[in-house]
């Protein structure tokens, strides 16, 4: 006799098939859990750091080599291999690995972005991929658990084969009427994050997206709106795997062997639902310096440009045969304007090749764009290609912060096919008009869709569950040991980014006292200077740590000598960076609070009690009490030494107390 069982979203039924000794057969939001990792993925910037936490363990074998994939694609361009120490240093550090534990799934410098090939090719419905790269979401596309983690994570996973997790809340993002032709998933995540904002109800939640249009969206537009719920603050975004999803996956080689075909109950726990109509959705244009501050491409159409950029992983196959497509209407109207600034760069070399084949490369070359190989390139801005101080650029990316492309850069978000109108003039263009002159049965024919192909039949499955008396939960192991801070407080805003506090340029440093030097480098240059003068206390608002996964940011802030971080809320990776790397926070939400705490002002701070006070007032205040697994990774001191006193069953022995 089956179990009686609770209502559950897609996220909590792959954490709980996941789940080690689930004592019940449903998980629900809060729970903490142990859970089985089928994949880690890492790029060579990450590797930089998770080496260094690989060398403290001991250089241990891998939980399967044959699950850990690292691609060489952040730093590099053909520029920076050969003439760029730092990247010279990134990329033999990720060569090196490699060859040390024979990874099968390795691609060197310029050969793809990581989570292009690793979406096209291996990755499965219902699996838990825990990567070191904070659009991991994206391979919520084809119904897997994805989530970005800082570096200590993924080495441990990669070593334990296992994490822990806390079960989110969910909401679900619910679309509805039909997208025009030529509107894609990057308008449609754009117009998620206009409406709903960054950091704010999808913040630390997995965010489900549903609804009729769904069924209607290429596995293409799942990637890149699963790939930017990492811009909306989300912990994962997943779309229920379908038919389109197994027609994708017949199409493969290899790795269509292990699919779970999970969907959400109806009735899933989902804490709100949120309605997106899409019938006459326009192109959508995403101003600096966030990527929900969003209009429709009307509104700014004319802007002057001086760069225009197609790629990033974002950018898919389906948005290059496209942007193609729009510039082939567009030079049968009239040649380009003059400019060496435009730049396309696929996402894979397989992408590339079939781009070739069928001619299409031959238009962007005709509208004067160079073709660059494979790699994150401008989107990071610390390879060779970057924009200049006070330029204007168009960009197909996902993030468009300050000083993202390079310092001083005013970077603007859309789509591949509104860059490519926008690069004809070098003005911002509404690309309807060219649109409406592609062939819409060629697009589909050079993308390999055929309409009259049998679909594979889904037959949806339940998780395998068996109530065990084993906890699946990670327990404190009692009251952490507690300290007494004190410092002067340093302000900041709200949602202030890891771009912020540590650029991207610095990222190849592992020295913590390098890092602190390049704290706030372009934001606040004299922050170091002001946490040697006493203002060690970060107090912050909403969102702190948002963006990247790069656990840099923390070894920056610790390097800095920063005593302390107070927040109104915190981005979920960051957070668990600051867990692991034992840097002492507290989410502190009470306004009062905020309004004593300004710049300079004394705080004494009891971790123990998780209570704050605000010294010249003699009033205090109460933190929000952290999860059990914080508590218990904070008595150890951090992720890395509960691994190495607790051993390879660390989450066992954190359970057992």
């Amino acid at each position: 006799m089956t179990a009686p069982r609770k209502p559950m979203t897609l996220t909590q039924k792959i954490l709980a098939d996941h789940a080690v000794g689930l004592p019940r057969p449903w998980v629900a939001a809060g729970d903490v859990l142990q859970i089985r990792v089928d994949w880690t993925i890492a790029s060579e910037l990450a590797w930089n750091g998770m080496d260094r936490t690989y060398e403290r363990l001991g250089r241990p074998p891998l939980h399967d080599p044959d699950r850990f994939f690292l691609a060489v694609d952040h730093t590099v361009d053909p520029v920076t291999l050969a003439s760029d120490a730092r990247t010279q240093k990134l990329v033999k550090l990720s060569r090196d690995f490699a060859a040390e534990r024979k990874l099968r799934h390795f691609y060197d410098a310029n050969q793809t972005i990581l989570h292009t090939k690793f979406y096209r090719e291996l990755v499965q419905p219902g699996e838990v991929v825990l990567g070191a790269d904070s659009h991991t979401s994206s391979h919520g596309g084809m119904g897997a658990f994805a989530i970005g983690l800082g570096g200590a994570d993924i080495t441990a996973a990669m070593v334990l084969g296992q994490s822990w997790i806390e079960v989110p809340e969910a909401i679900s993002v619910e679309y509805r009427g039909k997208l025009p032709f030529g509107i894609g998933g990057k308008d449609v995540v754009l117009r998620t994050l206009g409406l709903l904002q960054r950091n704010t109800v999808a913040m630390e939640r997995s965010v489900e997206y549903r609804g009729p249009a769904v069924r209607d969206f290429s596995t293409d537009v799942r990637f890149t709106i699963s790939n930017m719920t990492a811009e909306l603050g989300g912990l994962n975004g997943i779309f229920e795997p379908d038919e389109t999803v197994a027609a994708w996956l017949a199409g493969r080689r290899g790795y269509n062997d292990t699919r779970r075909w999970f969907r959400a109950d109806d009735d899933a726990p989902y804490v709100a639902r949120h309605p997106i109509e899409l019938d006459g959705l326009a192109p959508q244009v995403a101003k600096p310096f966030s990527p929900d501050n969003v209009v429709d491409a009307t509104a700014v159409a004319g802007m002057a440009l001086d760069g225009c950029f197609i790629g990033a992983c974002t950018t898919t196959e389906e948005e290059l045969v496209l942007g193609a497509l729009v510039l082939e209407q567009a030079l049968a109207a009239g040649a380009p304007a003059p400019t060496s600034r435009r730049l396309v760069v696929p996402g894979d070399l397989a992408i590339e090749g079939r781009l070739r084949e069928r001619g299409l490369w031959a238009h962007y070359e005709r509208a004067g764009f160079r073709i660059g190989p494979p790699g994150c390139s401008m989107c990071l801005g610390v390879a060779s290609e970057k924009a200049g101080k006070g330029e204007v650029w168009l960009s197909s990316q996902n993030r468009n912060f300050k000083n993202r492309m390079g310092e001083g850069s005013l970077a603007h978000l859309a789509s591949a096919a509104t860059v490519a109108a926008s690069s004809i003039q070098m003005k911002l263009a509404d690309p309807r008009p060219l649109l409406a002159r592609v062939d819409q049965a060629r697009f589909a024919k050079l993308l390999g869709r055929d309409a009259t192909v049998r679909v594979p039949e889904v037959r949806h499955a339940e998780p395998q569950l068996s109530a065990t008396a084993a906890p699946a939960h990670v327990s404190s192991t009692g009251a952490a040991t507690g300290a007494r801070i004190s410092g002067r407080v340093q302000r900041f805003g709200d949602d202030v980014d890891t771009d912020a506090i540590i650029p991207g340029e610095f990222c190849h440093l592992t020295s913590l006292p390098e890092l602190g030097r390049a704290c706030f480098h372009h934001v606040r240059p004299d922050f170091g200077e002001r946490v040697r003068r006493g203002e060690s206390v970060v107090v912050a608002g909403s969102g702190w740590g948002s963006g990247s996964s790069r656990e840099q940011a923390v070894w920056a802030l610790a390097g800095a000598g920063v005593a302390a971080v107070i927040a109104k809320s915190f981005a979920f990776i960051h957070k668990r960076n600051l867990v692991n790397e034992g840097l002492p926070f507290l989410q502190v939400v009470d306004p009062a609070f905020h309004a004593l705490a300004k710049d300079g002002e004394p705080l004494e701070i009891d971790l123990a009690e998780g209570r704050v006070v605000h010294v010249p007032s003699g009033k205090g205040f109460a933190a929000t009490p952290p999860s059990p697994v914080v508590t218990a990774l904070r008595r150890e001191g951090g992720l890395v030494d509960a691994i190495r006193h607790r051993g390879p069953n660390v989450f066992e022995a954190l359970a057992a107390g």
